[in-house]
Order: C-alpha cells, then sequence, then structure tokens
C-alpha cells in the first residue's frame, strides 16, 4: 500500500481520488487519559482505574473525542491542509470501533474518495475523505467521512 506525503502547501489540485496519506502515531498513556477526560469527558471509565476496572472495557480507555482531537492535530503537524485549507463543513459518520488504552500508539490513514471545484466560488474546491484511526495493532479504533474546502491555485 502506498501512502503519499503532504507537501509544502496543500490545494484542491493536490489532491486525487485514491490519494492515500499517512500520519505518524500518536502515543497515549495514562495520565494524558485521564487529564483530558476530568476536563472534557469525566466519565469513570476514562478518570477512575478501579471504577474502569469493574467495567466492561476492563480497564482506562481514551475519550472518543481524545482520539479525535489527538490525531487530528498530528494531521495537521505533518502538513495536511498546509496553506490551502478553508474549513469543513462536518464530520459524517463517525464511529468509535475499540477502545485506545494506555500504551496504544494510534496513527490517521486517509483515502481521497470525491474532489469537486465549487460550483459557484472559482477561488475553491471540496475534497472528501475516509479517515481511519489505527492503533499499533492494525486495527481501527476510530472512523469518520470527512469534507474539506480547499484553496485552490491562482
Amino acid at each position: 500500500m502506498t501512502f503519499k506525503t503532504f507537501g509544502p502547501a496543500q490545494y484542491y489540485e493536490d489532491f486525487a481520488v485514491g490519494d492515500r496519506f499517512r500520519t505518524e502515531p500518536v502515543a497515549f498513556d495514562e495520565a494524558m487519559i485521564v487529564a483530558f477526560a476530568r476536563q472534557y469527558d469525566p466519565q469513570g471509565f476514562h478518570t477512575d482505574p478501579d471504577y474502569a476496572a469493574k467495567t466492561i472495557y476492563g480497564g482506562i480507555i481514551a475519550s472518543g473525542w481524545q482520539v479525535a482531537a489527538l490525531t487530528f492535530r498530528s494531521l495537521i503537524d505533518a502538513g495536511f491542509l498546509r496553506g490551502g485549507g478553508m474549513g469543513s463543513p462536518g464530520l459524517d459518520v463517525m464511529r468509535w470501533h475499540k477502545p485506545v488504552r494506555p500504551g496504544d500508539r494510534v496513527h490517521l490513514e486517509l483515502t481521497v474518495t470525491e474532489n469537486r471545484p465549487s460550483n459557484t466560488r472559482n477561488d475553491r474546491g471540496y475534497v472528501n475523505f475516509d479517515v481511519a484511526a489505527l492503533n499499533q495493532k492494525g486495527e481501527t479504533v476510530m472512523s469518520y467521512k470527512v469534507m474539506e474546502i480547499l484553496r485552490r491555485r491562482a
């Protein structure tokens, strides 16, 4: 499987249907999982090891929102949308397939599924991606579809 790398600037024209991209992994540890959850998702299976041990998860797991936020950060750090990103109208079909646990390393794999120029604004186009977050075992832990609005080259 061949993955492309993000260039120094990313514009609409830089993405073709079928292109695949991969980010570097993000490492999750218990302290960061608990700290994030205490602030943003204070459920016992994210914040309390004793409570979490008695749940269906058998221990602390990361909030799905944390997985989404940190892996998206890895995408931006890799250069995704550098120079051409104009936002997104949102995500579709977001799923959390498997828990992310302390010690897991999660990376993203993106596949371009559609691209089309705007019908009303010549300065932009729309690129759809299927996104999968995979752990170090190659298991999909999260997935979603996203449309990005990207600046077109002049």
